[in-house]
């Protein structure tokens, strides 16, 4: 899925080694030791976003090529923002989100006047909206969300604890990528927002 015509590119641990004239498990072993940024998809697999590469080439004084140069030229930023008042749960996500996304800074507002500072002033690539922060409209915020050219169509990810079934079903018709009620399903949240990303 292109955002805006953008298209991220995400890269394999083999497409890095051949990138680099190494073999496949020194890519491997990059990753590993933290030299290079990833994250593995739900079969268990690395992957790498172009701009991480990117950064570890620079950092190695290693050629960058060409078409990795446009790839990350523009691409989405590499933050996310947890929009949730509980701030019992929006620590657990952040925590979640530290070690299962690791490419990711993770951003957090308690209310939305921050969340409304944060969103254009970092632009993330992924919200975690809570739809019913006091004092503000999680409807129509993802809306605008969505219907802004200039945040690059982040990833909405709503989350309430009202028990109205039709919540969900009314959040995703506003431009919500996903929704999950709470108390959250943690291995299906990561599972669900892994998939969106490889898709992006």
């Amino acid at each position: 899925m292109a955002r805006n015509g953008k298209k991220v590119r995400i890269f394999s641990a083999l497409e890095v080694a051949n990138i680099c004239g190494v073999v496949n498990q020194t890519a491997i072993n990059w990753i590993k030791n933290g030299h290079l940024k990833a994250f593995t998809t739900p079969g268990g697999q690395y992957r790498i976003y172009g701009e991480e590469l990117r950064k570890f080439l620079s950092s190695r004084g290693m050629r960058i090529p060409e078409e990795l140069q446009k790839l990350t030229q523009g691409s989405l930023s590499q933050r996310v923002l947890i929009v949730d008042d509980n701030k019992e749960l929006n620590d657990m996500l952040k925590e979640l989100l530290s070690q299962k996304i690791t490419e990711f800074d993770i951003l957090q507002a308690f209310d939305g006047f921050e969340a409304g500072r944060l969103i254009a002033s970092e632009r993330p690539a992924i919200i975690i909206l809570d739809i019913a922060l006091p004092g503000l409209d999680g409807h129509k915020l993802c809306k605008t969300i969505k219907e802004d050219p200039d945040l690059d169509n982040p990833i909405v990810i709503a989350i309430s604890g009202l028990g109205d079934s039709k919540e969900g079903e009314m959040i995703l018709g506003e431009g919500a990528d996903l929704f999950f009620p709470k108390p959250i399903d943690f291995d299906k949240f990561v599972s669900e927002l892994k998939s969106l990303l490889l898709q992006a």
